[in-house]
């Protein structure tokens, strides 16, 4: 990876294609499959649905989304970090941020398939607490938790 500067910022929608393209790409190499909703749509969902809930923050190197993170007090929806850029610390980062600003507990779920997503959680403290939730995918999911140690 190139010494640049990460710099951590609330989403802005000029940021929507660079995002879903990173969004898409990561999860389509997590799961094995392609993105059930066509890419409209989608940064739809990211403008005006994702929003409404959560929280959404980007990591940027110059003006490239290299992450993202959504999330409230109690739950993190989505953490998706660039191809190129995973294992350098962004998704820690960006985990930090979201625990910072919880309850002191959050909950997120994960595909059973994503083994490298499940490794990440578990070493970032969270554990699991149930597993075979229904999601659009049909794919086998785990929940994780996190609580605070304060």
């Amino acid at each position: 990876m190139k010494q640049h500067k990460i710099r951590i910022t609330p989403y802005n929608s000029k940021y929507a294609e660079q995002t879903m393209e990173m969004w898409r790409d990561s999860k389509e190499q997590a799961i094995g499959q392609k993105e059930i909703h066509d890419f409209e749509n989608h940064v739809y969902f990211l403008n005006n649905i994702l929003p409404e809930r959560f929280q959404i923050e980007l990591a940027l190197i110059d003006e490239e989304v290299v992450g993202m993170i959504a999330y409230n007090d109690r739950e993190i929806n989505q953490l998706y970090i660039h191809l190129e850029y995973q294992g350098f610390g962004i998704g820690r980062t960006l985990l930090d941020k979201a625990k910072a600003q919880s309850s002191g507990k959050l909950i997120l779920y994960t595909f059973e398939v994503n083994e490298k997503a499940q490794r990440f959680y578990e070493t970032n403290g969270f554990e699991i607490i149930s597993r075979g939730h229904e999601n659009e995918e049909n794919l086998p999911d785990i929940q994780y938790e996190w609580v605070s140690a304060k």
